[in-house]
Order: C-alpha cells, then sequence, then structure tokens
C-alpha cells in the first residue's frame, strides 16, 4: 500500500521456494528513490490469489514453520511423475477407442480402473490418436494473464513460424512455452518421413507431460529458470542444445504478457549460455538465434536487456484471444509481434497478406508502414499509417497532436496534467513506472 514502486533484484543464493520454485527477490522504491524492506515472492504467479508464499528477506523462520512449508511445497506437486504419465500414456493408447476417456475436470487421460473415481466429472470419451497429438486443443487453456496466459498461436500464424524456421535452415527448435508449436512439429515428425526438425517443449503447464516423453518436454519456469524434474530435465535441455555442435538450433518463446520482462530476459539469457557451454569454436560472441514474441510496446523493455534485438512487423496472432487477431484496420489488429537477433533481412513476411520490402531499412514491414525521410525508418509500430512530428523530431500515432503544453504529441483530448511528481520509481517526468530505466538497474 501507498506510492512508490516494485524493483525486482532477481535470484538470490538460498532463496527460499514455494511450489513454483526458487522466488524472486523484490524490493519496494520509494518516490525518493530509498529503497524499502526487502521480501521474496513467487515468481510465477503476480497475484497472490494464485501463489501467496511471500518472505521477509531478513525474517527469521523457525523450523516448525519450514517443516511445514516444504509439506505444503510436496503437497502441491503433480501427482504423478512425469515417467509414469510415460507409462501411463503407452497403456492408454493400447486401449480400444471405446474405453478411452479424459476426465474434463481434472485435464487426465484415465485409465479404465479410474473411471469410478471420476464417475461424477464430465469426461470426453473415444479420445482419438489425432486427438492425443494435439493436446493443446485437448487441454482447456490456462488463462490467468499474469501466470500462464495460454493464449495459443493461430494456425496462420503457427505455419509461418514454422515455415520460417525450416526456410532459414533449423533443424531443432527450444519452444520455451509455445505448445502448439511443439505439438505441429511433433505431429509433421510423426507423419512425414523427409521431416527433419524436431523440437523440445519447456512449459510450465505440466498436463503436456501426459503426451510427451521426457526427450520431448521439460517442466520448466521461465521465471526462474528453474527445471523441475532436477538435473536430468537439465541435461536433457543441455544435451538437445549440444546436438551437432550447437548448429541449427533455435529458441521460439512466447511468455506470458503480464509477466516481467527483467525475470525472462535473465532465463533467456541463462537458457543462451547453455548454448554457449561447451567448447564450440567461433560462438564466444554469438547469440543463439532466437525468436522473443511479444507485444510491440515492450520494444524498449527488450532491447534494454538484447541490445542485439530487433522488432519485425509480422502479426501474430492467437485462437482464443478476442484481441489479439490478425486484422487489416485499426485496433483489431493484433499488438504482438516477433523479436528476433537475427538478421532483419532474412526475416520474409507473406506478400499476400501485405507486407513489403523496405529498400532502405532492408527488412519486411507492414503495408501502412511507409519509410518516413526525417526519421530515415519505417517508423510505424501498430501497422497504421504515423505521421512525423516536426517539433517532436519523431512519428507518432495518426491520432496524436502536439499539444504545447505538454511539449509533446498526445491524444486531442487528453487532459494536460504536469505534476511535480513524475515517476513512481525515480521520481523524474517522462516515463511511467512500468518503463522506469531505473528498474532495470536494480
Amino acid at each position: 500500500p501507498g506510492g512508490g514502486g516494485l524493483a525486482l533484484l532477481g535470484l538470490a543464493p538460498g532463496a527460499p521456494s514455494c511450489p513454483h520454485g526458487p522466488a524472486l527477490l523484490f524490493v519496494k522504491v520509494g518516490q525518493a528513490k530509498e529503497e524499502g524492506r526487502r521480501f521474496y515472492a513467487c515468481s510465477a504467479c503476480r497475484d497472490r490469489r494464485d501463489c501467496n508464499f511471500f518472505q521477509w528477506e531478513d525474517e527469521k523462520v523457525s523450523e516448525t514453520r519450514l517443516a511445514a512449508r516444504e509439506e505444503y511445497n510436496r503437497n502441491h506437486q503433480p501427482f504423478f511423475t512425469h515417467r509414469q504419465n510415460v507409462e501411463r500414456y503407452k497403456n492408454f493408447v493400447l486401449l480400444p477407442l471405446a474405453k478411452r476417456r479424459f476426465c474434463q475436470e481434472c485435464k487426465q487421460l484415465l485409465l479404465p480402473a479410474e473411471w469410478e473415481k471420476h464417475s461424477d466429472h464430465q469426461f470426453l470419451c473415444d479420445i482419438s490418436t489425432a486427438q492425443l497429438k494435439s493436446p493443446s486443443q485437448l487441454l482447456y487453456p490456462l488463462e490467468n494473464k499474469k501466470t500462464n496466459a495460454q493464449y495459443l498461436f493461430a494456425d496462420r500464424s503457427c505455419q509461418f513460424l514454422l515455415d520460417l524456421i525450416i526456410d532459414l535452415g533449423f533443424r531443432r527448435v527450444l519452444s520455451v512455452g509455445t505448445p502448439r508449436l511443439h505439438e505441429m512439429i511433433q505431429s509433421k515428425a510423426s507423419q512425414e518421413e523427409d521431416f527433419r526438425v524436431r523440437s523440445l517443449l519447456l512449459d510450465i503447464d505440466f498436463r503436456y507431460s501426459q503426451f510427451y516423453t521426457e526427450d520431448e518436454f521439460c517442466h520448466y519456469n521461465m521465471f526462474n529458470h528453474y527445471f523441475f524434474g532436477g538435473e536430468a530435465a537439465h541435461e536433457t535441455c543441455r544435451k538437445f542444445l549440444y546436438q551437432d555442435n550447437g548448429e541449427r538450433v533455435i529458441m521460439v518463446t512466447d511468455p506470458p504478457f503480464g509477466g516481467l520482462v527483467e525475470a525472462l530476459a535473465s532465463s533467456f539469457k541463462k537458457l543462451m549460455a547453455m548454448w554457449k557451454e561447451p567448447e564450440k569454436e567461433g560462438h564466444n560472441n554469438q547469440e543463439m538465434p532466437m525468436f522473443w514474441i511479444f507485444p510491440y510496446f515492450f520494444e524498449s523493455r527488450i532491447l534494454e536487456f538484447f541490445p542485439s534485438f530487433s522488432m519485425m512487423d509480422y502479426q501474430v496472432d492467437y485462437d482464443n484471444h478476442a484481441l489479439y487477431k490478425h486484422g487489416k484496420t485499426g485496433r483489431r489488429q493484433s499488438p504482438v509481434r516477433i523479436f528476433t537477433n537475427l538478421t532483419p533481412s532474412m526475416i520474409v513476411l507473406p506478400v499476400e497478406e501485405g507486407y513489403r520490402f523496405c529498400a532502405v531499412c532492408q527488412r519486411y514491414v507492414s503495408s501502412g508502414n511507409q519509410h518516413c525521410e526525417a526519421c530515415n525508418s519505417c517508423t510505424s509500430k501498430d501497422g497504421r499509417r504515423w505521421k512525423h512530428c516536426v517539433l517532436c523530431k519523431k512519428c507518432v500515432k495518426p491520432s496524436w497532436f502536439h499539444c504545447n503544453n505538454c511539449n509533446c504529441c498526445a491524444l486531442q483530448n487528453h487532459t494536460c496534467e504536469k505534476t511535480d511528481a513524475g515517476c513512481f520509481v525515480c521520481g523524474k517526468a517522462g516515463h511511467k513506472r512500468s518503463t522506469c530505466p531505473s528498474l532495470s538497474h536494480t
């Protein structure tokens, strides 16, 4: 409660754990930059209703409370292990179609001996092989925006990403929080003999362990780089990245948009470091190729942590999100983009969807993104044609106008509110708390 903001200090050695792995260390920062008391909170859940873990950094926790916490963490782990789920799957596929059932309430494949336990639950019958190959459609997506936010790629975007990966010559995909891309790759690999692309899914949703082996899926928290399967799962990921001397592998990630960019960037850098670990010649100054799928308004935050990245104009759309769908005009357009460390000119966008190549910028842009001579760049971020403001010395959204009171462009009917308070974190004007540069420095 009260003014000020929170700053992420990251993973601390010996941090306490909740059911989602090691907690992250935060500090409350006042308007005058003074630091408050430090505390640990769940890495994955920003909403206390989803995980209420909280501990002051300097708090002395009693042995009784520690034992109770460990017991709580144990009780909140999945009922079956990954290995047990793999064995259950083998038994499940041997069943005749009439005996294949899936409990919709428990999100679990059921063997006949378990039917009675779930007798008062709703379940699906006659689960086909095709359904087993598409678990993202069998499972209800978890739509908590800040924790899971399983907004699943629409077929259009998923197929585009896979075609792009193949055209760029990649043969292995580290799929971090992209279950639909992973299942499309798995499905094609099982159906087409000459299909050479392979995928490893890292995801916090343990339900996928029912459908994939331990070489195809790792239970993983991308906010604290935590492998729930311990060293064995870590080794699975390491081996996947090491294959072919680390060549022709790309990481594709689609994190929850409500997640902390700092925490995500830290984990992604650790995955990149795993790729660089072996003595590979010529990889010293290289980054593992990566596609980070995220809304365009996080561009400045992502570039703070990955200066080599650039944002592509391609609009990524989702099946189960009312707003994030591909459209032609205005707000109907998805704000989700691809951030990548690959050379922009290599990312060929579909001309039939209105994308074109800008010879000056040396990249594909949307049809409405016109090149600005003053900025010497295609400046639009949202697909609409932006206009150049001479006073601001930059391009702005078409609905914005220059305000002499604020000395910057804003919506025409905005309220001019020049306060002395400025940003809640650092006290300076010109930016909001969520984009405060001092947050990343901490």
